[in-house]
């Protein structure tokens, strides 16, 4: 970090009143900054659509999200973000900026800069990655999400950040799990997530924030390379399957996770983040689609490729992180709240997946 913060200026209408902030040693009142700030940030009624930043854009979700929002707002009013450089069809795909959450200075230009009204938080180490560099991830997940907050809250932003099924533990309700139960999960991505949880929602009881959150079960996605998240295996068989026959799990065949097709994800972050704000009986909320082992998706794919090997080699770390994790998510509140409903079970998700996967290995034999 460029700066050591005492406490950063929110703008009035979250109610806080800016103190100091002491940068390379030089102290200077937050008043005026909060106020120029506020001049520059964007409310609904200025402009048709949200303008838009997804940070952490060139993961999983982030450009798939980026593609669904362009459609629904425009190109130009959504800005994917990264620390990477884009590959060629995701930088002519629409904005693209460098942009890194532990630069709070580099952050808060973009948002008054571009005049960002909605910001979409991806920019997170997953769980596998997390126990194996604790310190970046406190750093990404802990210190960035604290950057976003104060952020968001200043410019009066709509944020969503996501949560995922990591923030709950072994001593859980496991099948299933409610929205509201102990958490207390046992690696740092999850301790993280419960931390932005909880934080998003304090920022909203105390200055307003208009935050909302969604606990993400296992995301499958045939467009995009597993992230080092302990539910890649769902994906990564299918291009196994079709390109090499035979797959090597690395949780037991009977560990079963709650798992969702992206498109289905994708469509409720959009849904939440246009559900009008007086049908949110809270701020964050459960959503599922299916839950299913490794070997019920085996017998499922084995349905259109009957030769596929499948072998099980355990990875301990992995393994202990799924048997925290819950077996199925209770998500009858976000059902009940803003009429979330899932359009892609087990059969449909395999289908799909090996349509698309299978497409991508013609191609490259022809070529």
């Amino acid at each position: 970090m460029s700066c050591v913060r005492a406490v950063r200026g929110l703008a009035p209408v979250c109610g806080f009143q800016p103190l100091a902030v002491l940068s390379r040693g030089v102290s200077f009142s937050l008043r005026q900054v909060a106020s120029d700030a506020s001049f520059h940030s964007v409310s609904f009624s200025e402009s048709d659509h949200p303008r838009v930043l997804i940070t952490g854009g060139l993961g999983q979700l982030g450009v798939g999200l980026a593609k669904l929002l362009r459609k629904q707002f425009g190109k130009y009013n959504v800005i994917l973000s990264d620390i990477r450089k884009p590959p060629a069809h995701v930088y002519q795909s629409g904005p693209f900026i460098y942009s890194d959450i532990l630069d709070y200075k580099n952050l808060r230009e973009i948002v008054v800069n571009n005049r960002i009204s909605w910001l979409i938080h991806y920019s997170v180490l997953l769980s596998a990655v997390g126990e194996a560099n604790v310190s970046l991830a406190r750093d990404v997940n802990i210190t960035g999400l604290h950057n976003i907050l104060d952020i968001t809250a200043e410019h009066g932003l709509r944020l969503f950040i996501p949560s995922t099924i990591g923030a709950f533990g072994p001593t859980s309700p496991r099948d299933p799990t409610p929205d509201l139960c102990i958490q207390r999960p046992r690696t740092i991505y999850g301790v993280s997530k419960v931390h932005a949880e909880l934080m998003g929602e304090y920022y909203h009881h105390r200055y307003g924030l208009d935050f909302r959150c969604l606990r993400y079960p296992g995301i499958i996605s045939a467009d995009s390379q597993p992230g080092g998240g302990t539910t890649d295996y769902a994906a990564q068989i299918f291009h196994d399957a079709v390109k090499a026959g035979r797959f090597e799990c690395n949780l037991r065949p009977d560990t079963r996770l709650p798992m969702m097709f992206i498109d289905d994800c994708l469509r409720a972050t959009l849904e939440v983040l246009e559900a009008p704000p007086e049908t949110l009986g809270m701020r964050t909320y459960n959503i599922s689609a299916m839950s299913f082992t490794p070997e019920e998706l085996v017998k499922e794919i084995r349905r259109h490729l009957p030769d596929l090997q499948v072998t099980y080699e355990i990875d301990p770390v992995r393994q202990a992180i799924a048997d925290s994790w819950p077996m199925v998510l209770d998500d009858s509140s976000a059902r009940s709240d803003w009429g979330w409903k899932h359009n892609y079970g087990l059969p449909e998700l395999v289908q799909t997946m090996l349509n698309f996967t299978g497409s991508d290995s013609r191609k490259a034999r022809a070529n």
